[in-house]
């Protein structure tokens, strides 16, 4: 059972279908590039640039429909963005790591570096649909139009790139524009980086809030109201959002409510699926 909103293919220009991951024509950079360390979200350890032993000789997931089950639940959750493809047709013209191991490294190297980039692109091109930040839309598409230059450069000009400097400019930016989106909405509460392991948040009052990268793992926020909160970067493992309002939210993406849990009776923002394995009929 699922519950999907549709999402406009085209938003200022950008096509977001190139920000979705279509696996079918990359070269598995995620089961390979990264590190796997055992935790609840994976089952074994593995090094970055070894190929992960789940992983066929066709690039194909062998355990892809049991992640959860297997222990995998950090793959489970995982979004590329869209960097896969880039890397693996655009940056790389079709060759893969197993064809030219002398490029690999640099190839994963460059995975990690787009990623970030197009996770940008997505926050830059919802930032953009924010009327209250209309006075930063000339300063968002710039950006947006800087960061797309930079997803089409060379293996070696993104491999160089100073990403943390460009993240530093770009966040800068959301933040603004989150700033005058929830600007009316009084009093504001900022929880930055908050450690909220495991808070009791039941039908609290978060509209508005300020919890980009707030930590909020197994937190109970049941039935709270989540409306135009910004939530770049918050750790939602776990998290129970059962009844919880997320509509409006700014800067919410997927894999956060992938890795929360939550029922039939939370509200969603348009242009999100909700997770099949919540709770979605009453016990």
């Amino acid at each position: 059972m699922s519950d999907t909103n549709e999402q406009p293919a085209s938003v200022t220009g950008l096509d977001l279908r190139d920000l979705r991951s279509d696996c079918a024509r990359c070269f598995a950079l995620c089961c390979v590039a990264p590190t796997f360390a055992v935790s609840v979200d994976f089952a074994i350890n593995k090094k970055a640039g070894k190929p992960c032993p789940n992983l066929h000789s066709d690039l194909r997931c062998g355990i892809h429909t049991q992640l959860r089950q297997q222990g995998f639940r950090g793959c489970a959750v995982y979004d590329c963005f869209g960097a896969g493809q880039k890397v693996s047709q655009l940056t790389y013209g079709g060759s893969d790591w197993r064809q030219n191991p002398q490029t690999a490294a640099q190839m994963f190297r460059v995975f990690s570096i787009m990623r970030s980039l197009h996770e940008l692109l997505w926050y830059l091109t919802e930032a953009l649909t924010l009327q209250q930040a209309k006075s930063l839309h000339d300063e968002l598409q710039r950006a947006l139009a800087e960061t797309e230059r930079l997803t089409a450069g060379s293996a070696d000009e993104l491999a160089q790139l100073d990403l943390a400097a460009h993240g530093r400019a770009a966040n800068s930016l959301l933040l603004r524009a989150s700033e005058l989106a929830r600007a009316d909405i009084q009093p504001q509460k900022d929880f930055t980086r908050a450690d909220l392991i495991g808070a009791n948040l039941q039908g609290a009052d978060l509209r508005g809030a300020n919890l980009r990268e707030a930590y909020l793992i197994a937190a109970d926020l049941r039935d709270a109201d989540l409306r135009m909160a910004d939530v770049i970067g918050a750790d939602f493992r776990d998290t129970d959002l059962s009844g919880a309002d997320l509509t409006g939210c700014i800067f919410l993406i997927q894999s956060q409510l992938d890795a929360a849990k939550g029922d039939a009776a939370t509200k969603l923002p348009h242009a999100f699926t909700r997770p099949t394995h919540w709770q979605l009929v009453a016990p």
